[in-house]
């Protein structure tokens, strides 16, 4: 019923003022005393998941995309996140939502789904699933060719609610976020809520291999090779993909180019609810 539901609404745009967006293999949490962030949202999942977990007592709540590269460590590590908001909080419960995936040719979203509830059921607390919106629940067919019908969602932290979601704005470091995920990252928490600061890296890979015969290809080989579902890609996969790859291009040693000092990138919410940047030395 609660699939249904949320299937049925429209995405909503979601502008850039007090949002926080979370990319894949990334995970934010914070709580509704935050002054700077009042949404957190990611969208942009095929085969991959969003999942919220939030107390009800806190209203702490986190929001990652998971893509199945190491379930059962991501869901320990979100959980401990959101109980370090909660645990001054005698009642409440924590409660997940799981949104995202279809029935794709390699069942590759089925096998997410099953290792999420395997995680969250391994847990020595009680998570009480409120929305399962996954795989079969969130499929629809064209000719013969299965689509997700929600690709993002993003929960308002203040009021608990929960809707599909679309963001023209991703923030900050866009490309510097995807290189991190192309070359192999673990899932990475993203942001500060005791001080309200997004923070970025640092990050460090090697040369990514191949990446100029990659950047020769055309957009369907690219399509065909980089993605778990190239028929049910959003359009600009293919252009964002060739930003990371450009960019992994330009810069092979990021300890040199991009982090020369260690730290990393922080941006704070402006008067205008936009991130901008804070130099480090003021930290």
């Amino acid at each position: 019923e609660k699939a249904k539901l949320l299937r049925s609404q429209p995405a909503q745009i979601v502008e850039p003022k007090g949002l926080l967006y979370v990319q894949q293999r990334e995970f934010a949490v914070t709580t509704p005393k935050d002054g700077s962030v009042s949404i957190l949202g990611s969208d942009d999942a095929t085969t991959c998941h969003i999942v919220v977990l939030r107390h009800t007592g806190s209203g702490a709540t986190c929001l990652t995309h998971c893509d199945g590269s190491d379930t059962e460590a991501e869901v320990s590590l979100i959980m401990s996140s959101v109980k370090s908001f909660s645990s001054s909080t005698g009642c409440g419960r924590l409660e997940v939502h799981l949104v995202g995936g279809f029935n794709d040719d390699r069942q590759l979203s089925q096998k997410l789904t099953n290792q999420l509830l395997r995680a969250f059921d391994l847990q020595p607390e009680d998570v009480h699933l409120v929305t399962f919106c996954v795989t079969e629940l969130n499929d629809r067919e064209e000719q013969d060719i299965h689509f997700p019908i929600i690709y993002g969602i993003a929960v308002n932290v203040k009021t608990a609610e929960i809707f599909p979601a679309t963001f023209p704005e991703k923030g900050p470091d866009e490309d510097l976020r995807s290189a991190h995920v192309l070359t192999g990252a673990p899932l990475t928490n993203i942001y500060d809520a005791k001080t309200e600061q997004l923070r970025i890296g640092p990050y460090f890979w090697g040369p990514f291999p191949h990446v100029d015969f990659w950047l020769e290809q055309d957009d369907a080989q690219i399509l065909q090779n980089l993605s778990t579902s190239p028929l049910a890609e959003p359009p600009h996969f293919v252009s964002h993909i060739r930003s990371t790859l450009t960019f992994l291009k330009e810069h092979p040693f990021p300890s040199r180019s991009l982090f020369p000092d260690r730290k990393p990138r922080i941006y704070k919410k402006n008067e205008e609810g936009l991130w901008e940047q804070v130099c480090s030395d003021k930290i």
